[in-house]
């Protein structure tokens, strides 16, 4: 149960890389036709994943990058963001869990 002042809300961190996905095309996707509060992408210098080092140099940092996707907002829009990112980028890894919106009062 929340505290007062705060409503149950979820968050979500997708990882993907750079080169599996439109981002802007996305992005606007979820602010625009789902509703999202707000998102967030975080481009990493460095990532491991399906067995591979992804690495870049202030030279390249233009390549395909790890990427961090992250959003809030009630459960319903979070669940539909990523029933759509699945669609549009089936290798993602996607984590999200409960948490509480503080008011903006």
């Amino acid at each position: 149960m929340s505290e007062p002042g705060t409503i149950a809300g979820r968050m979500a961190r997708v990882y993907l890389m750079q080169a599996d996905v439109d981002l802007q095309r996305l992005v606007t996707h979820l602010h625009e036709t789902v509703g999202l509060r707000g998102v967030t992408v975080l481009r990493a210098v460095e990532g491991v994943g399906h067995d591979l080092v992804h690495t870049a140099s202030l030279v390249d940092l233009g390549g395909d990058l790890p990427l961090i996707l992250e959003f809030f907002d009630d459960a319903v829009k979070v669940r539909a963001a990523i029933a759509h990112i699945r669609q549009e980028a089936p290798a993602a890894h996607i984590a999200s869990w409960a948490l509480d919106m503080h008011d903006e009062d």
